[in-house]
Formats: structure tokens, C-alpha cells, sequence
């Protein structure tokens, strides 16, 4: 009996140590896009270079997620994970359900970067993995697809407004630096 106490306490203190080691930008549990499955963002992505974007099905930067898919498969064996989340706060312009979102995605731009729950992210209403991320940027996102950049330590160390595309020198020099 004790040695099953002991061993129970020795799980959790390895738990609640791996939880003070992960930087607070990735220190959250999310539901991938249409589904019931929850990811620790620090778990899975820790140690790589995430690239986390908040994005619309309806909007003028919509061909964005050719981009960021683009960047995705180039990059994805160096270390390069983007996080996809989709989001109605700027222009009612992401109203569909999470199916049809995840549909869309899937089906117009043949998406297969982690895509995750509808989230918001503005400001005074922001999802808390935004309000972290904009408290370190400086900035919230001021309209979808708004990029920012983590390094494989989950620092940001980027923030990139939806004018800067995927492909623009700006944001793949930053990523390659990290890589």
C-alpha cells in the first residue's frame, strides 16, 4: 500500500513538474476543430517552432490558408507546426459551425495543420491563450489572420499582422532563423 502511494506521489510530482517547465504561451489543454479530443499544447509542441494564426472562411485574407499550408509541408520536417484558430470576431466572417469550418478548410484549401475549437480573440473577450500571447506581443489581433511566432522554447518572439502573408520574406526569414 505504501509502495503504490509512493509511486502515485511520484506521478504527480512529474506532472505538476513538466506543467512549471512549459512556458505560459503553450500552457493550455485545446479541442482540435469538430471534435471531442483535447491536445496540451505544451506536450505536443514544445521543442518545435509554432507558427499560431487566428483565422476566417469568409474573409479577404481567406487565401491565407494556402500559405500557411504551404509553409506548413515545407517546413514541418525541420521542426515547423502551425495552429489554426478559427475565429467570428472580426467581421461576423467565421459563422459556421466547427464541421463546416473544418469541411471547408479541408475541402477548398486541402488543410492539414492542426486546426483547433473556434476561439476568440479580441481584446476585453479574448480566449486566455490570447491574452497571453497578446500581453507578450504588445498587440491583439486587429483582424483575422494575425500571426504570431514561437520559438522551440515557446517564447514569442513575433507578431505579424494579417497584411504580412505567409510566404512574405518578413515571416519566412523569421521562421527559417528559428529552424
Amino acid at each position: 500500500m505504501i509502495r503504490i502511494l509512493f509511486i502515485g506521489l511520484m506521478v504527480l510530482a512529474a506532472q505538476v513538474s513538466a506543467q512549471s517547465n512549459c512556458p505560459e504561451t503553450l500552457n493550455f489543454n485545446k479541442r482540435q476543430l469538430a471534435g471531442e479530443k483535447r491536445i496540451n499544447l505544451c506536450e505536443a509542441y514544445l521543442g518545435q517552432v509554432v507558427l499560431i494564426v487566428n483565422s476566417a472562411s469568409k474573409c479577404g485574407f481567406t487565401p491565407q490558408y494556402e500559405g500557411l499550408e504551404k509553409l506548413y509541408r515545407e517546413y514541418q520536417e525541420q521542426g515547423l507546426v502551425v495552429l489554426g484558430f478559427p475565429s467570428n470576431d472580426f467581421g461576423a466572417q467565421e459563422p459556421g459551425s466547427e464541421k463546416q469550418i473544418q469541411s471547408f478548410c479541408r475541402n477548398t484549401y486541402s488543410i492539414e495543420f492542426a486546426m483547433f475549437e473556434k476561439t476568440r480573440v479580441r481584446k476585453g473577450n479574448a480566449d486566455p491563450l490570447y491574452e497571453v500571447l497578446a500581453r507578450k506581443a504588445g498587440e491583439y489581433p486587429a483582424w483575422n489572420f494575425h500571426k504570431y511566432l514561437l520559438n522551440r522554447e515557446g517564447e514569442l518572439v513575433g507578431s505579424f499582422p494579417s497584411r504580412i502573408k505567409p510566404q512574405s520574406q518578413e515571416l519566412v526569414n523569421a521562421i527559417k532563423d528559428l529552424l
